[in-house]
């Protein structure tokens, strides 16, 4: 038997939903439910207990209410009561009226974004498309960079009122000095010192609890420990300084009694981590972090931070910026350029003009890019064969037709000898007209002809036409010597500034 046709699903009505969101909701699913036999009877069994079961004052070791309770006489003392705040045992007001006012949201970073091609993937793709004839949307070509960030990077341009800093020429960047300052030697450690790790004889004692970082997942120890103190203000100051307190962070801690925990620790414990100088002459070794940390503030750190005004980012170290705040921008100012790749089409068409690719407007306005420069065909249709007029009308009657319409179009009722002979006219004056420009093949297999300027004559006539008795010989002089320079103006050779490389 065969399987029933599966309809087609619109991706857009999805919405990245779940399905049972998605579902009509019935507010009466069971009300046509009629019950299982004997469900009505202890149904009505039940019923009849409560009817027949004595009062709660009645029975025996029933508990009394609180409603059963004398009340109180009240006095003038009560109104007092009544008009004073709730507080606490010992005096303080309860938390829910000493909240602190909400924060207000993080102002934006001033600072100039754009996306500009990665150098290496511009090459590819315009070695593909010299090596064709066909056009491709520039929209669609920038879009196609900015899918991935393995083809894109990142200008960041500072702006007075929000500069930027760097850690030495190509360290890490922030719009904070104090969050790099505070970080600069867990960011830049392996450029100043040689890092070792070796193992030390297990550690002894019976531990029966160990201390974790809700937030990093990281085990600091038993509370017990000579070491627990010093891990645990050595993590916040390194990740969670600037998110909160030491004493929030101090109930982001959970104490975990799994043994498999404890020996995760011990073994974690048993690393022993060494730092050498690698910029000394005599390299000096320190046996921890904050040793060496502290040797990094004293004689690196006060050089090292720099304030920068322009400078380029790969498309994948954007994905992972230290500085959230740059981080979020980058990714707001990503997103709009996706939405609209106005700037990204700017830079596409400038490169692509330099490496001898043309960029022409066709479709609405649109721009398009091609190895070809495309042009109007402007022979007599007398001196032409009668396969390429044939050609020329086709493709003007039927816009987007593709080749394959184009030849069940041309060649009908011919025998098998003359209908191959046509085809390879067909295919020979084809490649001729795509080559020289005159007629345009699209990317996706339609084909179009350029579109086509105004002659000059025409341009003169309606003008002259239009202008008064006195006003036609100067008309026509103006005219036709503004139809002379616009008659070697050219789409591809106007700037990328001017021409607004966006897609309408």
């Amino acid at each position: 038997m065969p399987s029933p046709p599966v309809e087609p699903v619109d991706l857009l009505d999805l919405k990245l939903l779940p399905a049972w969101l998605k579902e009509p909701a019935d507010a009466k699913q069971y009300q046509d439910y009629q019950g299982e036999e004997g469900e009505g009877r202890l149904r009505g069994e039940r019923d009849q207990d409560r009817r027949f079961r004595k009062p709660q004052s009645q029975r025996p070791f029933a508990k009394k209410r609180e409603t059963d309770k004398p009340e109180r006489p009240r006095g003038p003392q009560d109104r007092y009561r009544r008009d004073r705040a709730p507080r606490e045992r010992d005096g303080r007001k309860r938390p829910s009226q000493d909240r602190p006012a909400a924060t207000p949201p993080p102002k934006p970073l001033e600072i100039e974004i754009r996306f500009v091609p990665h150098a290496p993937a511009l090459e590819n793709v315009t070695a593909q498309i010299k090596s064709g004839s066909v056009a491709y949307s520039l929209f669609a070509l920038a879009r196609l960079f900015l899918e991935k960030p393995e083809r894109y990077d990142v200008l960041l341009k500072a702006k007075p009122e929000s500069p930027l800093y760097q850690l030495g020429e190509n360290g890490a960047l922030s719009a904070d000095r104090g969050f790099l300052e505070s970080n600069a030697f867990r960011f830049a450690q392996e450029d100043f010192y040689k890092i070792d790790i070796t193992e030390s004889e297990p550690i002894k004692g019976n531990f029966t609890n160990v201390a974790r970082c809700k937030l990093s997942r990281m085990l600091l120890g038993p509370t017990n420990h000579h070491s627990y103190q010093a891990r645990l203000r050595n993590l916040y100051e390194q990740r969670f300084s600037r998110r909160m307190s030491f004493a929030d962070y101090q109930r982001q801690i959970e104490i975990m009694t799994d043994p498999a925990a404890v020996e995760q620790w011990k073994e974690e414990a048993r690393k022993i981590t060494t730092f050498t100088t690698l910029r000394e002459e005599a390299p000096l070794t320190f046996a921890s972090a904050a040793e060496a940390e502290k040797h990094f503030r004293q004689n690196h750190l006060p050089e090292l931070v720099r304030n920068v005004e322009e400078t380029p980012v790969g498309g994948v170290p954007s994905r992972h910026l230290p500085d959230r705040a740059l981080q979020r921008a980058v990714e707001d100012a990503w997103a709009r350029e996706t939405r609209s790749p106005s700037q990204m089409m700017q830079e596409l068409a400038a490169r692509f003009r330099e490496a001898g690719v043309y960029i022409f407007r066709h479709r609405k306005g649109m721009l398009f890019v091609s190895p070809i420069r495309v042009r109007p065909f402007g022979h007599d249709g007398a001196a032409v064969s009668p396969m390429i007029s044939a050609i020329f009308e086709t493709v003007s009657a039927t816009p987007r037709i593709n080749r394959k319409q184009l030849a069940e179009k041309l060649i009908v009722d011919l025998a098998s000898e003359e209908a191959e002979s046509k085809k390879l006219s067909l295919t020979s004056d084809l490649h001729w007209l795509i080559s020289e420009g005159y007629v345009i093949e699209f990317n996706d297999g339609s084909l179009d002809l350029p579109r086509a300027k105004a002659k000059p004559a025409e341009a003169v006539t309606a003008i002259v036409s239009t202008a008064e008795p006195g006003e036609q010989v100067l008309a026509a002089t103006s005219a036709s010597t503004t139809s002379v320079k616009d008659k070697d103006i050219d789409p591809a050779d106007v700037p990328a500034e001017s021409s607004g490389a966006t897609a309408d």
